[in-house]
């Protein structure tokens, strides 16, 4: 039989299994068992079969997708921390044959898009972006009564899903490493604190000052949206503060390239003058490593995150794993060459 001839009926024959029974060990249900979900993967790859997308709809009453609204902001769209995030997303779902529905609704209409999107079967569930300290959309997810997932956290008294990195913890890790070197003035270039991962990276630091006996000071706390430009502009006013702190703490690649560069046009050199470290969400376009000097960081990937993100929502979109279910991803501190001791003087 030609692979392209090959529809679910006549898998089905061949395999000597019903063809309720072939969909569902398709389509990842948990009452298939492993060995006949195991010789339908195989045999569907044996003959290139792929599931037609209506009829698996129709078959189990699933769209295929998973929705991401977000606010009428363009910025996101184009900034590269979500589009890492969407590639790693996309990357998992290819694998079962699922797709992506973003929509974009004006500010004043958020809450109703997830509605309409539920209402005309186009999301089996969501993916919470970028959310804030105190984000309505979990309350209102869990109202609508549909699988989500949160990328990161927010204040919630109600259990709900997430997949995120202890944001304090790295921080406070960057800045125990800055006063082991003999920092004791510790800037911080951040996105706006009203999100949830913006304001654990300055309690992170905060609690690392804290502990090594060393004031918490308001005036060297910049937030700023994640862009070049943004880490520009705040680096020159860091510059301004008189003591000058002897290191900067970035709150992502993208800010750091900003940093860098008011530095050099400063002046100043890393890390003779000024140490720096950068929360690295391992761009394949940016290269802590590659640059001069070479970048201490935070490793985190946003690509895997997506990855992890979407597969972690299917499982609960499958029955596998329950609607509260919460992990966080591993980050490590890498140690390269824009950290060093403080120069006397």
């Amino acid at each position: 039989m030609a692979n392209k001839s090959m529809n679910l009926k006549q898998l089905a024959e061949h395999l000597d299994l019903s063809q309720a029974t072939v969909s569902r060990a398709l389509n990842g249900y948990p009452e298939i068992r492993e060995a006949t979900r195991n010789k339908v993967l195989a045999a569907a790859a044996e003959f290139g079969y792929r599931a037609n997308s209506i009829a698996r709809s129709l078959a189990t009453g699933r769209s295929g997708n998973i929705g991401i609204v977000f606010p009428d902001n363009f910025g996101m769209m184009f900034d590269p921390h979500f589009l890492e995030f969407l590639a790693g997303a996309a990357e998992m779902l290819s694998t079962r044959d699922m797709s992506i529905n973003l929509s974009m609704p004006d500010r004043n209409h958020e809450s109703s898009k997830y509605a309409d999107i539920i209402r005309s079967q186009l999301a089996d569930g969501f993916v919470v972006n970028g959310p804030v300290r105190h984000d309505s959309r979990v309350a209102l997810l869990q109202s609508l009564k549909i699988p989500f997932i949160v990328h990161g956290r927010t204040e919630s008294e109600v259990p709900f899903a997430w997949v995120d990195i202890d944001n304090a913890s790295a921080f406070q890790r960057a800045a125990h490493l800055l006063i082991g070197f003999g920092h004791r003035r510790i800037a911080l270039i951040n996105a706006p604190k009203h999100f949830h991962f913006a304001f654990q990276r300055e309690l992170g630091l905060k609690q690392a000052l804290e502990a090594a006996g060393l004031p918490f000071e308001e005036g060297l706390m910049f937030n700023e949206p994640q862009t070049e430009d943004g880490g520009y502009r705040l680096t020159n006013l860091i510059l301004q503060k008189n003591p000058r702190p002897t290191a900067i703490l970035c709150g992502s690649m993208i800010l750091a390239l900003g940093c860098l560069r008011a530095l050099r046009d400063a002046g100043l050199e890393v890390p003779g003058d000024i140490s720096v470290i950068a929360h690295d969400d391992v761009f394949p376009y940016i290269r802590a490593e590659a640059m001069r000097p070479a970048l201490t960081t935070t490793r985190s990937s946003l690509r895997e995150h997506g990855r992890r993100v979407a597969e972690v929502l299917n499982d609960i979109i499958d029955g596998k794993l329950p609607a509260s279910y919460h992990e966080i991803v591993p980050l490590e501190l890498v140690l390269r060459d824009s950290v060093g001791p403080v120069t006397p003087g």
